[in-house]
């Protein structure tokens, strides 16, 4: 049953289908809010964000119409608000991205060298990307951790498709320009070695 067909059922008095609309978005709604509250420091805040998106969209799910949106975009769109109104609340208005040092779990495949390399250079990444204003934050997110099309973060975030794009590139000139020093650090290493030779 797609989710147009779901929310017809629904409307019509089958609320218990609604359950099915929670399992088929709950991972990826969680995941989205826990990457927007993580380094403010209210990731603990995470599992209610999610679960007050499912009751407002639940309270809300007869004004939905699918030839607006569809559903997993309205769905973002109300807990990306949900998430800033609770920043609001907070008085923190820096959204961020996880930003933890976790200890990896060594691949067998992998020499510990390679593998505090590809660390750092995720904990790099995700700083750069810390480092951007909200909306650039959750264009990227959306795009590139959420695999969604223009349009449909053009309508999450209230902007033209044209405007999505343009953030998007200035997120990624600015993520390259923050790395580009990390980037080179081994060629100019290697170079010196070269010259003392």
């Amino acid at each position: 049953m797609t989710d147009s067909q779901l929310i017809r059922e629904i409307k019509e008095g089958n609320l218990e289908l609604y359950a099915e609309l929670i399992r088929r978005y709950e991972k990826k709604i969680l995941a989205f809010v826990l990457h927007m509250l993580r380094q403010a420091n209210l990731e603990h805040m995470s599992e209610d964000i999610c679960q007050e998106t499912f009751y407002k969209a639940y309270r809300s799910i007869h004004s939905f119409r699918d030839e607006e949106a569809t559903f997993s975009t309205w769905l973002y769109t109300i807990a990306r608000n949900s998430v800033l109104s609770e920043l609001r609340k907070s008085r923190n208005a820096e959204v961020y991205l996880e930003d933890t040092m976790q200890v990896p779990i060594a691949s067998f495949e992998r020499l510990p060298e390679q593998q505090l390399l590809r660390t750092e250079r995720e904990v790099l990444v995700r700083r750069a990307i810390n480092n951007l204003p909200e909306k650039q934050r959750s264009a990227l997110i959306l795009r590139e951790y959420e695999q969604m099309d223009y349009s449909e973060i053009a309508t999450i975030l209230d902007l033209t498709v044209s405007s999505v794009k343009s953030l998007l590139f200035r997120a990624r000139q600015s993520i390259k320009s923050q790395l580009e020093s990390y980037m080179m650090e081994p060629y100019l290493e290697e170079a010196e070695g070269m010259n003392k030779r």
